[in-house]
């Protein structure tokens, strides 16, 4: 594997360097780069060899580290490492493998480079299997309501979320209507793109868009505020935290 560390902090930067080899010494450093200007400058270098996966700070020394990504449409995986916490959810609107606060913790370093090691192998299974396939599995595109006489028909890209209140399932559009609908949770998560909804706790069962805001709590707690809101405070399951993570960067 090939990567890049962008990290204004020499001592920050080597000391990532070190944690890296540590939990895998077979790992290539390409290079460590302080600025946006020199990430870009090499990135854009045909002669350079390009990265398998990015270590990013966003805070660079001459500007913000999410200007490389916009500047080049940058497709290659990051791996965000910062000091602050309110860019999560920009980070993983882009092609982010994981968000780590400093200082880095190695455990949780080891746990991203785990991940996008999966997620490399099961992106290149998928692209195996669809090449043997040509069939492609097709999710729920609308849902059919109904309120007292009247039938209503939404498309799956209105709706913000799906909840379970009183023992029954609704879905809560983006415009703020909700409507009940006759699916359990386990069921909607059948049905529908696993790529753009996911379910958080045993209550909920989130559209990607409909994240305004993630708040890290603590390393085993995750807060969402969301679009509509919803009347209580929103939190991912402990035990889904991992896989949210995870469905945040596809």
């Amino acid at each position: 594997m090939k990567i890049l560390i962008v990290e204004d902090e020499e001592l920050s930067a080597e000391r990532l360097h070190k944690l890296i080899l540590t939990i895998d010494p077979s790992i290539h450093l390409l290079g460590i780069f302080p600025s946006v200007l020199q990430t870009i400058a090499y990135l854009e270098n045909e002669a350079s060899v390009k990265p398998d996966l990015i270590f990013l700070d966003i805070h660079l020394e001459d500007g913000d580290g999410f200007k490389i990504i916009e500047t080049l449409n940058l497709m290659t995986p990051i791996i965000f490492t910062t000091a602050f916490d309110e860019y999560m959810l920009k980070a993983f609107k882009t092609n982010s493998i994981d968000y780590l606060l400093k200082p880095v913790n190695p455990l949780e370093l080891q746990a991203s480079l785990s991940k996008f090691k999966k997620l490399s192998e099961v992106s290149e299974n998928k692209r195996k299997n669809i090449d043997n396939d040509p069939e492609v599995q097709t999710y729920k595109d609308r849902f059919l309501c109904s309120a007292g006489s009247r039938f209503y028909t939404f498309k799956t890209t209105e709706i913000a979320y799906f909840v379970i209140e009183q023992r029954a399932t609704f879905l809560r559009l983006f415009d703020g209507r909700h409507f009940a609908v006759e699916y359990s949770l386990d069921r909607l998560s059948q049905i529908i793109d696993p790529a753009i909804f996911f379910r958080i706790n045993r209550n909920m069962l989130i559209c990607f868009n409909s994240i305004e805001n993630i708040h890290m709590i603590s390393a085993g707690k995750i807060k969402l505020d969301l679009d509509p809101a919803y009347s209580k405070e929103i939190f991912v399951s402990t035990d889904r935290i991992t896989e949210f993570k995870i469905w945040l960067g596809k």
